[in-house]
């Protein structure tokens, strides 16, 4: 599976912005994914992740009620609507997938990686 994240950018404290994840070659439908984001000097950081068919999602504390991950196997994307952006939320960001089907929050869980989005929010 090869992803790649998209929809980064500089937006002001309090907006919104929402990325998504594209596949090319194999459906996702049959993964786990997740997003994480790392900052320079401090390891990837779990955000949110969805399980195969959407049935179930996770999120990380610091971004319930903020955030939403969602699923569109149909046409192979991932995406994260973040709202009520902070600060402490610009990092680059990461999608994921993995062929682990229970729950999982550990880079190490998960085989797929994206490039990385760059997310910066401005105070």
């Amino acid at each position: 599976v090869q992803l790649q994240a998209s929809g980064g950018g500089l937006v002001q404290a309090g907006g919104s912005l929402r990325l998504s994840c594209a596949s090319s070659g194999r459906t996702i439908s049959t993964y786990r994914m997740a997003w994480f984001r790392q900052v320079p000097g401090k390891e990837r950081e779990f955000v949110a992740t969805i399980s195969r068919s959407a049935l179930n999602t996770y999120y990380a504390d610091s971004v319930k009620g903020r955030f939403a991950i969602s699923r569109d196997d149909a046409n192979n994307r991932m995406y994260l609507q973040m709202n009520s952006l902070r600060p402490e939320d610009s990092a680059l960001y990461y999608c994921a997938s993995t062929t682990i089907q229970y729950l999982v929050i550990t880079p190490e869980s998960y085989d797929y990686w994206g490039q990385g989005t760059q997310v910066t929010v401005s105070s």
